[in-house]
């Protein structure tokens, strides 16, 4: 059982995995399976169960988009601790920052650290 709610594990394909993230879509596994190997992770993905909500009529034509749970097969791995820790790195070698995990940098950028940065 998960001390909190940001530290969850699951079984998938019959191994102990700490939960990276849920329902995510096939471009994000792309790219965090990508950045978690080459931090030396095992990467398991396994396609999310379908939704319990009985969708209504209009939904049922749109198209179901496919998402997946990611997890690494190191319980010890927290994806908040590695990110604010600074204990991942790009292919490039840089630190992977908040910005770039969620994609909205391409490039991981550490020139101000996010606590010095003024929004």
């Amino acid at each position: 059982m998960a001390i909190n709610k940001n530290h969850e594990f699951e079984d998938l394909e019959g191994k102990k995995c700490a939960v990276v993230e849920k329902t995510v879509s096939p471009d994000r596994v792309i790219f965090l399976k990508q950045l978690l190997e080459k931090n030396n992770f095992t990467v398991v993905v396994v396609p999310s169960p379908p939704p319990k909500i009985v969708p209504t009529p209009s939904e049922i034509q749109e198209p179901v988009i496919e998402t997946f749970t990611l997890g690494v097969t190191d319980v010890s791995f927290n994806s908040t601790n590695a990110i604010f820790g600074r204990t991942l790195k790009t292919a490039k070698g840089q630190i992977v920052t908040l910005a770039y995990w969620q994609q909205k940098e391409n490039i991981s950028s550490e020139e101000i650290p996010y606590f010095e940065q003024i929004f």
